[in-house]
């Protein structure tokens, strides 16, 4: 999958109710392995490959307008 099509491929969806943002690298996929960073982002692994992550508290580290 070349850069462009991972851009365009790249989903994401958030919960207004927990402040989390999920990013999916191409169609959302269950995880079999993930870490969780210092900065609370949780990055979701599948044979030992990154396809996704989880931003908690999402609202303190982006700049998302409270309400969207």
């Amino acid at each position: 999958m070349g850069k462009a099509s991972l851009i365009e491929q790249t989903k994401l969806s958030y919960d207004p109710e927990g402040d989390v943002l999920y990013i999916s690298f191409g169609e959302p996929q269950a995880a079999d392995d993930s870490d969780v960073t210092d900065e609370g982002v949780i990055v979701r692994l599948r044979e030992g490959r990154i396809v996704g992550l989880t931003i908690l508290n999402a609202t303190k580290k982006l700049l998302i307008p409270a309400g969207t």
